[in-house]
């Protein structure tokens, strides 16, 4: 019998046999290796033919012999340096005898059943197999690993490029050969090894080496690729484990390998997997989740990278196996409560898995049934609860698991309105992600919704109703019998979910092929004719089961339609995200009719102005979604109902994203084409509200591409400022805008075919009464805005334009007695008319001389371009130097820079002439201005017509801001007005025009300062807001500085009006951004400013909560900490102290800024006996200890300590000192009585005195009582208790009472106070006489 062969430690292990050893002597070892290195490439060649050949040539057991191992032991050991041609023929001869090895092992097995085993003959067959088995596995799987190793030094990125080039060139395919071999050791192991081995299970050493050189392999990325290669090593792992009880060990090996690589949680889940469907059984998988389950909680918190890979494991292992994780799951839920968040991701995972997967099959017993049922309510209800987890992580997690099992309609009906409702309330989360996934979530439920594809809220109520009545009809008696919370409730159908049992809903199903509207035919019709028929759906319980889901239905899509507030802010929130998803959100909510998506979705248009790059696309991409479709004409009424419904605002952020999709073609020429159809009528049923809609469109357009409006020039004209106006006046505000729009070829066009007519037109929009004055006023504003842009010499038309709407003013009634009228404040000249007229002139006047001034500085604009031009073409021209000569001189002489001063003086004069005119005389607009001063100044007057002191306010401001003395002149009268006007416009108004004064002329606003800081405290919002508005855009742009007043704008972060809070916080967000964060040396100013304001407690937490949040960096909040402990040293008031102590508790403290704080102690020691104060120090030590190190916690400790210790011995000096100041009351009393005798007697008197009503009452305490009745009890007995003086009553017989002074000693009483009040210890017996009267009074 040929010796045994037993698995060595390594290769080199099979020489080195001691033969002392009893138990190496019957074993089969290496005796004579051979040097294969020292062989020449043919010889090495012809040595391994030789070896291949005796291999394939002789028995599958020639491997036993002594010479043929010892050879082919030579080859594997050199086998690295082996030629590629070589490599291939050993591989082959071995794996062929293998493979040919194992069908021989099945016959071999067969042949032993008919005979017995214990005959030597079948014994040595046995035995050389098994040696045959061992030794063919053992040198192919080391020739593997030998190959790989080479394999991953050879792409050790150090390798030169020259090294590669070395290589040979008839390369072998290695990956090929390796999936081959694993392949067939796999193989090996499922075939029936229970002969060779004596027992059912292999021997442990052959186990531990194929088990250990398969753990080794799957540790490489790259081996792993090789799907053959991979599906090879899961093959090994799951026969190992199942087959042949290896689960322990493997256990252990796979835990560690899934702590240690992030890339085999898969392919382990796959291996687990395998295991259990080849073998049915699931040992090894509910080994390892007992083992994950059994590991401490903690532990998990300190591998972070190991949870997450054992999480990814359980998620995998769910997704493959949910029955067997479903009948586990309670080894794992504990988890739930451990500190691991990514844990508990996963199991939030697992639970979605089994939720979708485990309970598919209704099969079963009703028993069962019951249990599944119950099982998988549990979860779900695990799952509602994690979704108010305490990490934001968790909280994302849970919300995305429920998006995926809505995807997969795994949510019943019953349940689906409770997973809306905590989708809604994550929407208003603190964090970012989690925000991010109730909005996916959200969209997820609207696309598969089971309600069906219109979700209108009133189109649910009208059918519903209808059908409650269906209801009625069909049992009147027993409406509210078998429904619960709206839901049908079975109880034979044992469903605890609160949701539509199946059978009924299969019932409905066949009623409901798409969705429940759907199953309603017209159901808008059915609204209008409610006294149709309803269609009949079935008997009883399916009437029943479908008013519940058109009940639950409703629900749902009230909820959704509820959430639109939260949306309108998620749209200005600061994270890209946000604002992405939540137009996501509305966009889908539009598509199912959700009420209010549509006004929500028209808000999202300002955000075309953001600076992120994203947002802009998401509300381009949503808008071209919306609103731009195939079909030419549908697309321009799309835009021009926007353009009609549009405000302000929106209309510039209309243009904006109009003109940049004419540029980049997606609104296309036909839709142009459409447009001017809409506007010319040509289109049926147009309206004129559509043809300026229209208008409107197109000269947005017109910014991006100037000919739009060349071709339709005279319609332009004629429709606009023809019949359709009268009827439409808007439509000639933007026909003026159309004109302004022209390009300059247009606008030469127009004043050579048109000029006289259109400048006609123009005058008398602007001068005759025809238009109301809601739309005279923006009309006459586009009106002289477009001749100021076409007329060539606009100044001359304007000055006709003033002329004549002054003379309309003094129409009936000669100036003077205007002007008198005006002066003496009386109205007896002044009309209703006269006051419109007047109104009217004075915005003409000013708004001319405003264009006035934006003329002149285009014209210097076009003057310095020519002059720039000309120099440039100079520079750039031939090569006569003549001209650069000259331009050298004049650069040289100063020249050059005094024709820049010119046209600065020219320009300066103009400005000035539009308002104070010459020296010696006045012009035309310039004689307005006193008049205006004088107006304004009527208070009286302008008090009794609102109207004509917003446009004579209006007028001034323009004035001031075109003229800088007129301006001086004016300031205290505007700052009046803004202060003391009753109309709230007006306020606005100046308000506004204080930003552009402050632009202007900065050094006159600036002793102002404080009076617009004050508009901040305006009761109007609009006022406050237009406030906001200007500091914000002065700070921000650096022309302002900020003053001592900012605490006024940190005071609007907590406004009533959530629009002027939000813009504060915007101003402040903004702010923080500039140079080294201006916020953080305001921070102290600011809190002593807030401190001595009359601010709500809450207030004032959330103002310095938002500004301290601001400060990022460490060193800022270090430095910020010694400066909020210094200003203890200052203040005396408790209340500063508590809101300092507050701002010291929301900074984020380092190492440095603690010990900062824990140096700084004497600045607040004394502050230390509030306990207010207190508690935000014990809030700062908590949140300390978090990050502190263990140096560093030691000394929070012993600081925490002290602190405690300081407040007790502070709290106790207080009560002492109050103890004392009662006492001293006390014996001020006393000495009030008649002292008789020595001083005992006197004492004796006093306590005698005391005695009322058959007890000793301390009479200083009684009045004290009388006095302060809503004193707390505990302060009157701990007086009693300190008072010297106060008497203890103790019944010594019946009938007797005897009287004691009580022993005390307090401390801090000073001894000239004890003294004084002669407090002794004193011991005495009533007389008979006075117990008498005291037990006579007792009854």
């Amino acid at each position: 019998m040929a010796p045994l062969f037993v698995f060595p430690p390594n290769l080199r292990a099979l020489e080195n046999q001691d033969e002392d050893d009893e138990h190496q002597l019957n074993r089969l070892s290496v005796q004579n290796p051979i040097d294969v290195a020292s062989f020449r490439p043919s010889e090495l060649e012809e040595f391994v033919k030789g070896v291949a050949f005796d291999l394939s040539d002789k028995e599958l057991f020639c491997i036993e012999e002594q010479d043929v191992l010892d050879r082919v032991y030579s080859l594997v050991r050199g086998f690295s340096g082996l030629t590629p041609s070589c490599k291939f023929i050993l591989v082959e001869s071995l794996r062929s005898n293998l493979s040919v090895l194992l069908p021989n092992v099945d016959s071999l097995v067969r042949v032993s059943q008919g005979r017995d085993d214990d005959e030597p003959p079948m014994l040595d067959r046995i035995n050389s197999h098994r040696n045959a088995f061992k030794i063919y596995t053992f040198f192919l799987l080391h020739i593997i690993l030998t190959e790989e190793s080479n394999n991953v030094s050879s792409n050790n990125p150090k390798v030169t490029a020259s090294s590669r080039k070395k290589q040979p060139v008839n390369m072998w395919n290695w990956e090929l050969q390796r999936g081959r071999m694993l392949n067939l050791i796999a193989n090996s192991l499922e075939i029936n090894l229970a002969l060779l081995f004596g027992s059912a299970d292999p021997d442990e050493n052959y186990l531990s080496f194929i088990v250990k050189n398969a753990f080794s392999m799957f540790e490489n990325a790259l081996l792993l690729k090789d799907s053959e290669t991979r599906d090879a090593l899961c093959r090994i792992i799951g026969a190992c484990a199942t087959k042949y009880h290896y689960t322990e060990q493997l256990s252990a090996s796979i835990m560690h390998l899934l702590h240690k690589y992030d890339f085999v949680v898969s392919h382990m889940a796959d291996a687990v997997a395998l295991a259990e469907k080849k073998y049915a059984d699931g040992t090894l998988a509910t080994s390892l989740i007992r083992e994950i389950g059994r590991t401490n909680p903690k532990a998990y918190l300190k591998d972070t990278a190991g949870a997450e890979n054992v999480g990814r494991f359980l998620v995998e292992l769910a997704d493959r196996l949910p029955k067997l994780m479903s009948t586990n799951i309670g080894l794992l839920v504990p988890h739930f409560g451990g500190e691991s968040y990514k844990i508990r991701n996963a199991l939030a995972g697992v639970l979605g898995k089994l939720v979708a997967k485990a309970f598919k099959d209704v099969e079963g017993e009703v028993s069962s049934k019951c249990v599944r049922l119950r099982t998988k309510q549990a979860m779900l209800e695990i799952l509602l609860e994690r979704c108010r987890d305490v990490s934001a992580y968790t909280r994302c997690r849970v919300l995305q698991v429920w998006a995926e099992l809505c995807e997969e309609h795994s949510v019943s009906i019953g349940l689906w309105n409770e997973v809306a409702a905590v989708a809604a309330g994550r929407l208003e989360d603190k964090s970012a992600i989690v925000r991010k996934s109730a909005l996916n979530l959200l969209i997820m439920m609207l696309q598969h919704n089971p309600f069906g594809p219109q979700l209108r809220i009133s189109s649910f109520e009208a059918t519903l109703e209808q059908y409650k009545k269906k209801l009625n009809e069909l049992e009147p008696d027993k409406l509210s019998e078998g429904m619960k919370d709206g839901v049908p409730f079975d109880n034979d159908t044992c469903n605890d979910e609160g949701e539509v049992d199946n059978t009924n809903a299969e019932e409905v199903a066949n009623h409901q092929p798409e969705s429940l509207t759907d199953s309603v035919p017209n159901v808008d019709q059915e609204i209008s004719h409610k006294d149709s028929s309803v269609p009949d759906v079935g008997n009883l319980e399916q009437t029943r089961a479908l008013v519940a889901s058109l009940e639950a239905g409703l629900k749902f899509s009230k909820c959704v339609s509820g959430t639109t507030p939260t949306l309108l802010q998620l749209m200005a929130s600061s994270s890209a995200t946000d604002v992405e998803n939540t137009i996501l959100l509305l966009m889908r909510c539009r598509q199912f009719q959700i009420d209010g998506a549509e006004a929500c979705l028209r808000k999202m248009l300002p955000l075309v102005f953001s600076q992120d790059k994203s947002i802009y696309e998401a509300v381009e991409n949503a808008f071209i979604t919306i609103y731009i479709s195939k079909n030419s004409v549908e697309t321009a009424k799309n835009l021009l109902n926007l353009a009609i419904d549009s405000n302000v605002g929106d209309q510039a952020a209309l243009e904006f994203i109009v003109g940049a999709l004419v540029s980049k073609g997606d609104i296309s020429s036909s839709v142009i084409s459409a447009l001017w159809d809409f506007f010319c009528f040509n289109v049926n049923g147009t309206t004129a509200e559509q043809s300026r809609g229209a208008l409107a469109i197109l000269s947005m357009a017109a910014k991006s591409s100037t000919s739009i409006l060349g071709s339709h020039l005279q319609d332009v004209i004629d429709i606009g400022f023809g019949r359709w106006a009268k009827v439409e006046p808007l439509l000639a505000r933007t026909a003026c805008i159309a004109i302004q729009r022209l390009s300059e070829e247009d606008k030469k066009k127009l004043l050579l075919n048109n000029g006289r007519r259109i400048f006609g037109i123009l005058e008398s929009l602007i001068t005759s009464s025809g238009l109301p004055d809601n739309i005279w006023y923006a009309a006459a504003d586009k009106a002289i805005g477009a001749v100021y842009m076409i007329h060539p010499t606009p100044e001359t038309l304007a000055a006709d334009l003033v002329k004549k709407s002054l003379s309309s003013v003094f129409e009936g009634s000669g100036g003077e007695a205007l002007q008198n009228d005006i002066d003496s404040g009386n109205s007896r000249v002044l009309s209703t008319v006269q006051v419109t007229k007047l109104s009217r002139f004075l915005f003409v006047t000013s708004h001319v001389a405003m264009s006035q001034l934006v003329y002149i500085e285009s014209c210097i604009r076009k003057i310095q371009k020519q002059k720039s031009r000309k120099e440039k073409t100079d520079a750039e021209g031939t090569g006569n130097t003549e001209p650069q000569k000259d331009n050298s001189i004049n650069a040289e002489l100063g020249l050059a820079a005094s024709e820049d001063a010119v046209i600065d003086a020219l320009a300066e004069k103009t400005e000035k002439e539009i308002v104070s005119g010459g020296s010696s005389e006045k012009n035309l607009i310039g004689e307005c201005a006193p008049f205006l001063s004088k107006l304004c100044r009527n208070f009286s007057l302008m008090q009794k017509y609102p109207v004509l002191q917003a446009s004579a306010m209006l007028a001034l401001c323009r004035f001031m801001i075109i003229d800088a003395n007129y301006c001086d002149a004016n300031l205290q009268l505007l700052f009046t007005v803004v202060e003391n006007a009753p109309s709230e416009i007006v306020r606005s108004n100046c308000t506004i025009a204080l930003g552009d004064l402050a632009v202007r002329f900065p050094n006159l606003l600036e002793p102002w300062t404080e009076n617009m800081y004050a508009r901040l405290r305006d009761p109007s919002v609009s006022v406050r807001k237009n406030a906001v508005l200007v500091l914000s855009h002065l700070i921000l742009n650096d022309m302002m500085k900020v003053k001592g007043y900012i605490n006024e704008m940190a005071v609007c972060v907590e406004d009533r009006d959530e629009r002027i809070a939000n813009l504060a916080k915007l101003f402040f967000h903004e702010l923080s951004k500039k140079g080294s964060n201006p916020i953080y040396n305001l921070l102290p100013d600011i809190l002593g400013k807030l401190s001595t304001q009359d601010l709500q407690k809450e207030s004032f937490c959330n103002i310095m909560q938002f500004l301290i949040g601001s400060i990022k960096k460490d060193k800022q909040m270090e430095s910020l900490v010694e400066k909020l402990c210094n200003r203890f040293s200052g203040v005396t008031d408790a209340r500063q102290w508590e809101h300092i102590s507050y701002c010291l508790s929301q900074l984020q403290f380092t190492e440095k800024g603690m010990k900062k704080l824990i140096e700084s102690f004497k600045t607040y020691e004394y502050a230390l006996s509030e306990d207010t104060v207190m508690d935000h120090f014990r809030n700062i030590i908590s949140k300390a200890k978090k990050f502190a190190k263990p140096e560093l916690k030691a000394c929070i400790e012993e600081f925490e300590e002290k602190l405690n210790k300081f407040h007790m011995d502070k709290k106790e000096q207080e009560v002492t000192a109050r103890n004392a100041e009662i006492h001293r009351q006390k014996i001020g009393n006393i000495e009030g009585f008649p002292m008789a005798g020595n001083d005992g007697e006197s004492v004796e008197s006093d306590v005698i005195e005391g005695v009322r009503d058959g007890e000793v009452i301390n009479t200083s305490m009684e009045g004290e009582t009388d006095s302060s009745d809503a004193e707390p009890a505990s302060q009157i007995v701990e007086s009693e208790e300190s008072s010297g003086a106060s008497g203890e009553v103790t019944e010594q017989e019946e009938g007797e009472t005897e009287v004691q002074s009580k022993r005390t000693k307090k401390k801090g009483i000073s001894q000239s106070g004890v003294r004084k009040g002669h407090v002794k210890d004193i011991n005495f017996d009533l007389s008979t006489t006075t117990r008498r009267n005291i037990r006579s009074k007792k009854r």
